[in-house]
């Protein structure tokens, strides 16, 4: 089924500028790397971790420990949408303890997939403090939860999704306004 595409939000160069813009916040705000660690939450929030984390690296001259996050079995509705839930390993390659984590995410819509990395990042320790970063805020939250750093607020609709998409999966950096599925018409794909 295709979706229409009502907007295009933000296009590769602007992707890039706004990876740039959240490395540059993420560091002021914990004084430097000392304590950082970034962790991305599969798929997108992933890539986009690794490229924050290339960006931070850029300025400091210093590397920067990267985890990956599978939330697959913490999410609360996963019964509900998937069937045979695909479940990926999450790699955390280094001790959180007393850590500043940033966790990274794509886009933040209702808080519930927050709420399950949350969750699955307490089974690995106990960091000093756990920060969100998200590429897009489309606002309509469930759940009380509030990204430290923000690349775009986009308020949507009714109807309406946000549609990330990274050359590591896509082929294309952009972020897209589009039509969502229930509203889209046609069988094309």
């Amino acid at each position: 089924m295709t979706r229409k595409v009502k907007a295009k939000i933000i296009d590769e160069k602007g992707l890039k500028r706004t990876v740039t813009r959240l490395a540059h916040e993420i560091l002021e705000r914990n004084r430097g790397i000392e304590k950082l660690a970034i962790v991305g939450i599969r798929t997108r929030g992933v890539f986009l971790a690794q490229r924050i984390i290339k960006e931070i690296e850029r300025i400091e001259g210093s590397t920067l420990p990267l985890g990956i996050l599978d939330i697959t079995l913490y999410r609360d509705d996963f019964r509900q949408k998937l069937k045979q839930p695909v479940v990926q390993q999450s790699e955390i390659p280094f001790d959180i303890d007393e850590k500043n984590i940033v966790l990274i995410d794509d886009v933040l819509y209702t808080g519930r997939t927050t709420r399950a990395a949350l969750e699955a990042l307490m089974a690995f320790g106990r960091p000093e403090r756990i920060q969100l970063a998200v590429l897009v805020d489309r606002g309509h939250r469930e759940l009380p939860i509030k990204p430290d750093y923000v690349g775009k607020n986009i308020p949507t609709s009714i109807g309406e999704e946000i549609q990330v998409k990274m050359k590591e999966v896509d082929g294309e950096d952009c972020v897209l306004l589009v039509e969502s599925p229930e509203n889209a018409k046609g069988d094309d794909e």
